[in-house]
């Protein structure tokens, strides 16, 4: 495989554009499918006639499939060409996901969904590899902009997009969706892409992989079940953490001792792309954790209906969509790690003000914080998509690009899983705690106006009492989650260090050799 010669890029004209399009409806495709479906589990429930457990595993095997399918896209796309993969994978991911709307039960339901995590696992890095070699590396700010709309907007508007589709309709849109924009991103990429050179020599580490599939599947499915199981008090997931930390040994110890591992390992010899993974994983815990903590917050604490709650946590998506609008033009003038730590220091922020949040928080609240969030997410993302690759090698791109979804997506699962688990087990000590303060020796319990609208000798107070104290445990254990989140994200400032200076790369490549031209 060649490695010095540079990645041809597209001049602008409608070949870049088509391509640019249908990389975008790839990702959109793929980025909304992790969090669309959720809002419509109760009704596949009931549709297929299933239990809570089971119908969970329509999340849980989309999520598996996925991460282990993500980690082999950079070597599948240099042994048979990026374009072959790309148009297979679109195709795979779109009857797949009429599969899945078409499903009887939840048998056909779960294996569709497994071939759809497969599929679909390398749309988004294929993607920005794309994108990364479409354009020119003064462009690269711009591209990551227009790519990062789809990676950061397709999770925030999925729940939005769900509840309206199974409200309106029924929950098999939720996957027919996909159709016109699958057809479409084939038919592009087969007219308009160019196929990239194929090393018909390389061999395929199984050993390597098998090892890697292990780890990452059990861990993801630890992740994803240990809630409901009550995580240590579990069997299972005590042998599906064992099963992932010897995976992961296994991969390790083979991958540093064999002459051809199946994770090129020159990959982290790159200072930035180092830099680029460690944030990546920060803002996939950060970025998913606040989003599944915003949609029970919205509607079990206030009590906004599906529709108002989708409809609010999209706003979020509007501040990343003109943060990524703005931060391509000022990636010229500011440095890339400046805007990184800008973007932290606003979600810190937003952060600490939502640990004030109660059930009377108004709606112009919401709104204009989750505005300023999603500004802080788009500063964050584009500057760190472009700072990863600007010196890595051109023929490691598509494993970069695969290696940092990957842990992206492991670090979402972390921090939901974190959240989740740290919320249910905090309503519940948080409710103990307030409960033994509700006695006749409380003399806040003895006021008269306290015992005229809550009158402890009957059923009925005793149910109001009830009602209130868990509300009331519940908002104190989202702030408490909400300030986790925040001390865990300031913690990740001082690591910018790692990120070396973009605008002295810029400069120094910019008197590097133009590269090849695709007219």
């Amino acid at each position: 495989m060649p490695t010095s010669a540079a990645a041809p890029v597209a001049v602008p004209g409608l070949r870049r554009t088509m391509v640019t399009i249908c990389a975008m409806t790839a990702t959109i495709m793929q980025a909304l499918d992790t969090t669309i479906a959720n809002v419509a589990l109760p009704y596949m429930q009931g549709s297929l006639s299933t239990s809570q457990d089971q119908i969970n595993w329509v999340l849980t095997s989309y999520i598996v499939a996925a991460a282990i399918m993500t980690a082999p896209v950079g070597w599948i796309a240099n042994r048979f060409g990026r374009k072959r993969v790309f148009i297979i994978c679109s195709g795979g991911f779109t009857i797949a996901s009429v599969l899945c709307g078409a499903a009887q039960d939840i048998n056909q339901m779960v294996l569709f969904r497994l071939l759809q995590g497969v599929f679909g696992a390398a749309l988004v890095p294929l993607s920005q590899a794309v994108m990364l070699d479409s354009y020119a590396l003064h462009e690269r700010a711009k591209a990551m902009a227009i790519w990062g709309m789809g990676v950061m907007m397709g999770p925030i508007m999925g729940p939005s997009l769900g509840a309206w589709l199974t409200e309106t309709y029924s929950w098999h849109w939720v996957f027919l969706v996909n159709l016109p924009f699958g057809i479409f991103t084939v038919i592009g990429l087969l007219v308009f892409m160019d196929e990239t050179q194929k090393d018909r020599e390389l061999r395929f580490d199984w050993f390597g992989f098998t090892a890697l599939a292990v780890g990452i599947g059990s861990l993801q499915i630890a992740l994803d079940r240990g809630e409901q199981l009550g995580w240590t008090e579990s069997n299972e997931i005590i042998a599906e953490f064992i099963v992932s930390a010897v995976g992961f040994y296994y991969f390790f110890a083979h991958s540093l001792t064999t002459a051809k591992p199946f994770i090129q390992f020159a990959l982290f010899r790159d200072k930035n792309f180092v830099g680029g993974c460690v944030f990546m994983s920060v803002m996939g815990l950060v970025l998913f954790s606040t989003m599944a903590l915003a949609s029970p917050f919205l509607q079990n604490v206030i009590g906004y209906p599906i529709i108002t709650a989708g409809l609010l946590l999209a706003s979020r998506g509007f501040g990343t969509f003109v943060a990524m609008m703005l931060v391509g033009r000022m990636m010229r003038y500011i440095e890339a790690r400046t805007l990184i730590i800008a973007g932290l220091s606003i979600t810190c922020l937003s952060l600490f003000w939502m640990t004030s949040w109660t059930d009377q928080t108004g709606v112009n609240e919401i709104l204009v914080i989750s505005i300023f969030q999603g500004f802080g997410f788009g500063l964050v993302f584009v500057p760190l998509s472009t700072v990863a690759f600007l010196t890595l090698p051109n023929h490691l791109r598509t494993d970069g690009t695969a290696m940092l979804t990957l842990l992206r997506n492991v670090g979402s699962s972390i921090g939901i899983s974190i959240v989740i688990s740290q919320l249910t087990e905090g309503s519940r000590r948080t409710y103990a705690v307030l409960s033994q303060h509700v006695n006749p020796f409380n003399h806040a319990m003895q006021m008269p106006d306290v015992r005229a609208m809550i009158d402890m000798g009957t059923d009925k107070g005793r149910a109001m009492m009830d009602a209130m104290l868990k509300l009331q445990a519940q908002i104190i254990s989202f702030s408490h989650d909400y300030q986790m989140v925040m001390i865990f994200t300031l913690c990740a400032i001082p690591l910018t260090i790692m990120i070396g200076s973009s605008k002295a790369t810029l400069r120094k490549q910019s008197v590097a050799p133009e590269p090849a031209v695709i007219e």
